[in-house]
């Protein structure tokens, strides 16, 4: 079982960055995925990094503004968050699967995070 540990969220002003860490043992093996769930709203797919190639994709509403990254020597990913807005505010979860990350959205990944809080306000 692939035990994913987040970390780096908090609450910030609009405008700021932030830094999200993922990290497994073996996390080197996985697609890495982040999701977030704002309340009272389902859960979105924000980010991905695939495992060999290092291809990313983003959701149109984080593009420009966030950037996963991986180190496959640490087993951790990453996820750069700049210029947040109050929208931005969920929680934000890791997964990781050696499914293809274009499917995620009908087949979610096997491996999930406890999930780090991000609120983004004034």
């Amino acid at each position: 079982q692939l035990q994913l540990v987040e970390s780096g969220g908090g609450l910030v002003q609009p405008g700021s960055s932030l830094r999200l860490s993922c990290t497994a043992s073996g996390l080197n093996l996985y697609n890495v995925g982040w999701f977030r769930q704002a309340p009272g709203k389902e859960r979105e797919g924000v980010a991905w990094i695939a495992r060999m190639s290092g291809r990313t994709d983003y959701a149109d509403s984080v593009k420009g503004r966030f950037t996963i990254s991986r180190d496959n020597a640490k087993n951790t990913v990453y996820l750069q968050m700049d210029s947040l807005k109050p929208e931005d505010t969920a929680i934000y979860y890791c997964a990781a699967d050696d499914t293809i990350p274009m499917e995620w959205g009908s087949q979610p990944p096997l491996h999930w995070g406890q999930g780090t809080d991000i609120f983004v306000s004034s």
